[in-house]
């Protein structure tokens, strides 16, 4: 029977039931009932107007609701053509399911329901995850505190290898991103998490003391792990009075705190230690005064000057234009990291916590010290060459031999 013969007599089958009734077309979700099941195909009963097959790749359905039916089983597919060699009407699992599937993300996003997402595998930016059939991502920073990966250093292959660690584990997360056409699907596990922190933060208020332990160490600071597995970051500016360019150089994972709670936006807690620890410049003028000569230890150099360590809590500027009389094109070539050098202290500003220091003050008094010193020194040469060259003659012989002349013309 030719494919012509078998679609008109699929055709009049249909027309012969109730006119009432929809005759499918492709594109078409319609209904039927399981009446085989195989591993590659499955027939459908569609209410006794025709049978239809799904087989091959249209049996995947990303919703996942096909992969448990058995005979007798209402299910939905969508007509992919309607009639095959056979006679029979083609359907298609994996259509009805990507629209189904991408329909349930949707609402599960726009209700905020929280979902279990299975890790299927790791990259450096992330984990792969998979929400029924639908593989969707979740980036490092959307992880909660328990899980991010706070590697010293930030080696990439550690924190690769920490990743990898979570696959085939189940994760509680919240949609974050759905875009059907686009296929993207981004979940976080933060997000999941925040309902709970929410409720907890809600017990602290900006002013609050708390006690913790330093988690991770990064370059703009340090993440505080307190109370009921709560999290807040204490920025590089809160680490201490001081100017500080690394805070791996003050503080290590492991160390218990102490700290200050100065703000708190949603989620968001920002800590101080600082606050908790006795502002050095309210007395630094007891300390140190405009005009005073002082040593102090090159910490870096910048292109706009050098910044220096007069004790372990005041830390001075000297600005590009107070390193030397000549014009500088580079701070480093006047001074070094690490070295010490005499200066003298130009300005204080406490409320600011600003200490102005100059360099060619000192190098011009040195300059002017030494310039007399070659002077005098010459001097000294040549009043000693004199010496030589001159005998001294006494002046009671000089005497002596006028009155003996006298005499002679006398005589």
């Amino acid at each position: 029977m030719s494919n012509q013969t078998t679609s008109q007599s699929l055709m009049d089958k249909l027309l012969q039931k109730d006119e009432a009734i929809k005759i499918p077309k492709v594109g078409d979700l319609v209904s039927g009932t399981i009446i085989s099941v195989s591993k590659n195909e499955i027939y459908l009963d569609l209410a006794g107007i025709t049978t239809g097959i799904i087989r091959g790749q249209e049996i995947y359905d990303e919703s996942d609701e096909s992969s448990n039916l058995k005979i007798g089983d209402k299910t939905l597919a969508t007509v992919i053509g309607l009639d095959n060699e056979n006679g029979y009407m083609e359907l298609s699992f994996r259509e009805a399911g990507h629209k189904k599937a991408w329909d349930n993300l949707e609402k599960l996003y726009k209700e905020g329901t929280i979902i279990e997402s299975k890790v299927i595998d790791a990259n450096k930016g992330g984990l792969m995850i998979k929400l029924g059939n639908v593989i969707g991502f979740l980036p490092v920073s959307q992880l909660t505190i328990e899980h991010y990966p706070r590697i010293e250093g930030g080696d990439k292959n550690k924190i690769l290898a920490h990743l990898k660690s979570f696959v085939n584990e189940a994760l509680r997360t919240k949609i974050i991103d759905v875009n059907e056409k686009e296929e993207k699907l981004i979940v976080s596990e933060k997000a999941a998490w925040d309902d709970k922190q929410k409720k907890i933060i809600s017990k602290y208020k900006i002013g609050d003391k708390i006690k913790g332990r330093i988690t991770g160490v990064v370059d703009f600071g340090a993440f505080v792990e307190f109370g009921d597995n709560l999290e807040g970051l204490v920025h590089i500016s809160e680490l201490a009075w001081q100017r500080i360019d690394n805070p791996r150089d003050i503080i290590k994972v492991g160390d218990v705190v102490e700290a200050i709670i100065i703000d708190i936006q949603n989620t968001k807690v920002s800590l101080s230690i600082k606050k908790l620890q006795k502002d050095p410049w309210v007395e630094v003028a007891k300390k140190y005064k405009i005009g005073q000569k002082v040593k102090g230890s090159v910490l870096k150099v910048n292109p706009f000057g050098a910044f220096v360590e007069l004790d372990d809590d005041i830390h001075g500027l000297v600005h590009i234009s107070e390193l030397s009389d000549k014009k500088v094109n580079d701070p480093e070539n006047i001074v070094k990291i690490g070295k010490e050098y005499n200066f003298t202290i130009l300005s204080i500003e406490p409320e600011n916590h600003r200490l102005g220091l100059s360099l060619k003050e000192i190098k011009t008094d040195k300059d002017k010290k030494d310039e007399k010193k070659p002077v005098e020194k010459k001097k000294e040469k040549t009043e000693k060459k004199d010496t030589k060259k001159s005998p001294t003659v006494s002046p009671s012989k000089d005497i002596n031999k006028e009155e003996d002349a006298k005499t002679k013309k006398a005589n």
